[in-house]
């Protein structure tokens, strides 16, 4: 912990402190955030950025329709859908005694396809463009030509001299170890103590080298980036400041624009649309609520939602010290069973990113996430991982609390589920249970 007098400093300028540190459940709404075009001007990422990276999986689509075969319906496109969950929306009603006049939806990232979470668009995204990057210094391929031909030997074989390597808590290793491994790369993927066995195990049936840590997130990624750095064949995906990971969540924001049109969604001044984003290290829920903002402006409000245990993105924003504080300075032991977020210190790259455009940040505990975990499942038959109904209490949070027509009828609410298709049966039912006592 820190000092106890810098504590207690802390804890008088912001008195939501004392009930982060009992582990309550909390709701912090951000002072400092601005207009979306005020805010912008302040960031170092842009648009052209978000918009390149919407290309190159353009380009890549016909490589990830020819390998991956349940990618064949999007045309190598991945992407999740929007469902409308008007039964969990009742079971909420009911459980908090509020009412949710308006829509209820989920984005399905954990029916993404390849490694069914969140983490595959920027995963998926980062890896793709270090490959695109040797195969062009290396003459294999031009921009121009079709890039099926990925899956050809010349470009397996130029690969395999080279290294990926990512720390993780288990999704975004997920996410990088299937796709490295499937373009041929040698790959290593560091897990912290927390990371489900199944991830591990499932990422080793892949020919993922796969070293494990008794310690917490951070060290798995320290770890990974010194023995990186030590090998100039290896390019490691650092998840608390790659900008490639960033832009590649951001292409979520024009893909969501495209189906809530489709379906005759409006999302303007008078129908707002507010998104409840799980939180880990923070590069997963930042990029998308980046591309959210440029897709919808002012209209959209996004939240992070964090275990009561490991609020490591909600202290770095509010404290306004984002990086340079962890949960234990706070007395907090970062033990969740949502493992992907269980996290100690947030990226300070995407909290300052995140200081002029996100709405705030709310904690859920352990024991809330299993309870509707089950529900959701009983109500839509929907089954998701422990981290991905961080989400689910948003709505609530944001009526209770009156936010900007959060209780409006013209009003939309999603919740981004960001994972849970590739939980094996049996720990999934383990779940469920879980949430059923």
């Amino acid at each position: 912990m820190m000092e106890q007098h810098r504590l207690a400093e802390l804890k008088e300028k912001h008195p939501l402190l004392e009930k982060v540190m009992h582990r309550e459940e909390v709701y912090w709404l951000n002072p400092l955030i601005e207009s979306a075009n005020e805010g912008f001007s302040k960031l170092t990422v842009s648009e052209a950025e978000v918009k390149e990276a919407s290309e190159r999986l353009q380009r890549f689509a016909p490589y990830l329709e020819r390998v991956f075969p349940e990618t064949k319906q999007s045309k190598g496109i991945i992407e999740s859908p929007v469902t409308a969950i008007p039964s969990m929306k009742k079971k909420l009603e009911q459980r908090y005694s509020i009412a949710i006049p308006g829509e209820l939806l989920l984005k399905e990232d954990n029916a993404l396809p390849i490694s069914g979470s969140i983490k595959a668009r920027g995963g998926i995204y980062e890896v793709l463009k270090h490959a695109e990057k040797l195969a062009l210094e290396h003459g294999l391929i031009t921009e121009g030509e079709n890039y099926s031909k990925f899956a050809d030997d010349a470009f397996r074989e130029l690969f395999s001299k080279h290294k990926i390597a990512v720390g993780s808590t288990g999704n975004l290793g997920l996410s990088i170890g299937i796709m490295s491994a499937q373009l041929g790369f040698e790959v290593t993927v560091h897990m912290s103590a927390d990371a489900k066995q199944w991830k591990k195990d499932m990422l080793r049936e892949k020919g993922v080298i796969v070293v494990e840590y008794e310690d917490d997130y951070s060290k798995a990624v320290e770890e990974g980036r010194r023995q990186a750095e030590a090998d100039p064949l290896c390019h490691f995906v650092d998840d608390e400041n790659s900008l490639d990971l960033f832009f590649g969540y951001a292409v979520a924001g024009e893909r969501l624009a495209a189906q809530l049109a489709e379906q005759g969604t409006i999302v303007d001044a008078d129908h707002p649309l507010f998104v409840y984003l799980p939180c880990g290290v923070g590069g997963g829920p930042g990029g998308v609520a980046y591309g959210l903002k440029l897709a919808f402006g002012d209209h959209v409000h996004c939240f992070f939602a964090e275990p009561t245990h490991s609020p490591c993105m909600l202290l770095g924003m509010m404290t306004g010290l984002h990086d340079a504080v962890s949960v234990h300075d706070f007395g907090l032991d970062n033990e969740t069973a949502a493992d992907g977020l269980a996290v100690g210190t947030a990226s300070g790259f995407v909290g300052k990113t995140m200081e002029p455009l996100l709405s705030g940040c709310y904690t859920i505990s352990d024991e809330t996430m299993f309870k509707l975990l089950t529900q959701l499942t009983d109500s839509e038959g929907i089954r998701l991982e422990p981290s991905a109904l961080a989400g689910m209490t948003g709505p609530i949070h944001s009526i209770q609390a009156s936010m900007k027509n959060a209780a409006s009828k013209n009003a939309t609410h999603l919740v981004w589920a960001t994972g849970g298709s590739m939980v094996p049966e049996d720990e999934m039912n383990l779940y469920y249970e879980q949430g059923r006592k």
